[in-house]
């Protein structure tokens, strides 16, 4: 069973400082204005895990009982809100790993890579 899902998310300080509020990662490069820029970012940068947890509930969205059993994240690019990403989780049959991916959109740079085995 092949499995290729596609979304498209923009998004939002507020979803940031959520994540931040429910992850307890209140790092201010993803929250204080006055900080992202020292780290040389034009803006406050996404949480990494926050894109993870977008692609992982689409995939448990198509496959409920999902558990995992091992992650392989990569986070090559910031995310920046208020930039559309594109959303992909692909599996080529059901030996295959479920490859996951985060671009955005306005310059196809790669946000996530990943690879995730569940049971």
């Amino acid at each position: 069973m092949t499995l290729n899902l596609v979304s498209h998310w923009t998004p939002t300080h507020a979803e940031f400082a959520e994540f931040a509020r429910i992850s307890g990662d209140d790092n201010p490069i993803h929250l204080d204005d006055g900080v992202y820029a020292i780290g040389g970012f034009p803006r406050p940068v996404a949480h990494g895990m926050l894109i993870y947890a977008r692609l992982w509930a689409m995939l448990r969205e198509e496959r409920p009982m999902a558990r995992p059993e091992l992650h392989m994240l990569v986070f090559p690019n910031p995310c920046y809100a208020g930039e559309e990403v594109l959303l992909q989780v692909t599996q080529e049959d059901e030996s295959a790993p479920i490859l996951l991916r985060a671009i955005r959109r306005i310059d196809d740079s790669e946000l996530l890579i990943g690879e995730l085995e569940v049971q």
